[in-house]
């Protein structure tokens, strides 16, 4: 985004998603139930993903990129579109929030005429989850969709550039005691979330009642990630590069809130099918790993916008009970059947923009053309 993408004294990043989330996979598998030593132990000497002191073949890791944190580095010409780029947002994120709220209808009306690609995807997911609606009704959640995407974008502006102007009164909490309860027991809590357009917004709004601990892929321009990673530091306890297991096994046995997000397809690897909206969708089995790692408690969490920009509700549910179960199909259905719950309480807020349901099993159709 926004320029192109260069590493100032580091080597490119060849990492695929599936690959962290083999390497973070098979961290927590090996690693549930040790002592932070231990862990640390076996991920410097020993093998989180393929490098077994036991013999097993080692296989080949791509080399891991390290982008500068000095801000100075960027400054070639490579980066002025990047900069320029960022300037807007933060412009953006300092105008007033009804008037940022109508420019994001604007940018998602935008979008809807000229994003073909994510409009297609769009509309094809939410064909698939809602065959209860008529062709119209269809179109109208896909049209409000793209429209709430792009107030999404906003938003994200203003978290990034002006987290401060999201005021205690324009937010509305519902169930905070499960969760502090949950963090009273000193064993950590997992945080379910979901890809809503609210997304980063989400970590300003739960700073205003408890900050947690987030996970981030590193994206292709380092410029951006790095403006990315030192916004969200803003308001999360901690922002932790998703292949950084180890600071993660560490914030939780600390007793950190951990937010993760399992609504993505990151392809069959490590993922098992289970429903969502009543399709077979791959979905990664971390987060019974997650809680292994000092018997956390697993809540629920969704954020969305009011009607009529009336402000915001954060809803946490109760501990999840029974759970994880053992079985990694019956887990990954009750995360799907919550996230789905909470999904259909404001359809048009969620990032229907992704390829949900793109890795099939053996036999089946591709539903993305």
């Amino acid at each position: 985004m926004f320029g192109r993408p260069d590493y100032p004294g580091t080597n490119t990043d060849l990492r695929t998603p599936e690959h962290e989330q083999s390497g973070l996979h098979c961290v927590l598998h090996e690693c549930a139930g040790k002592t932070p030593d231990e862990i640390l132990r076996q991920c410097v000497f020993g093998s989180a993903c393929g490098q077994v002191a036991s013999g097993r073949t080692k296989k080949r890791i791509k080399k891991v990129v390290h982008y500068s944190d000095n801000f100075s580095d960027y400054r070639s010409l490579r980066y002025w579109p990047t900069w320029l780029g960022l300037g807007a947002m933060k412009v953006l994120g300092h105008f007033p929030y009804r008037l940022a709220v109508f420019l994001g209808n604007l940018f998602g009306n935008l979008m809807l005429l000229f994003a073909h690609d994510r409009r297609r995807i769009a509309t094809t997911n939410i064909r698939l989850c809602f065959p209860e609606l008529t062709t119209t009704e269809q179109k109208l959640l896909t049209r409000q969709t793209m429209i709430d995407n792009g107030v999404g974008f906003l938003e994200m502006c203003i978290a990034w550039f002006n987290p401060n102007s999201i005021t205690d009164d324009m937010v509305e909490f519902v169930g905070e005691q499960h969760l502090t309860d949950a963090v009273a027991k000193g064993q950590g809590v997992i945080l379910v979330g979901a890809h809503y357009t609210t997304l980063d917004l989400g970590g300003v709004l739960m700073a205003k009642y408890q900050q947690v601990g987030v996970m981030y892929r590193k994206l292709k321009n380092p410029l951006f990630n790095l403006v990315m990673k030192n916004s969200r530091k803003k308001f999360c306890a901690e922002v932790i590069d998703r292949s950084d297991m180890r600071s993660v096994i560490r914030f939780i046995r600390k007793g950190g809130i951990m937010w993760y997000a399992p609504d993505q397809d990151y392809g069959p690897k490590h993922a098992v099918f289970a429903p969502f909206f009543g399709i077979e969708a791959a979905t990664i089995t971390v987060i019974p790993r997650l809680v292994k790692i000092n018997n956390s408690a697993v809540i629920i969490l969704s954020h969305h916008r009011k009607p009529n920009g009336e402000g915001y509700i954060v809803t946490l549910s109760e501990p999840l009970i029974n759970f994880p179960s053992g079985d990694e199909k019956q887990d990954a259905t009750v995360i799907n059947a919550a996230l789905e719950e909470r999904i259909r309480q404001y359809p048009a807020q969620y990032m229907w923009l992704h390829r949900r349901f793109k890795s099939r099993q053996e036999g089946q159709e591709k539903l993305y053309s």
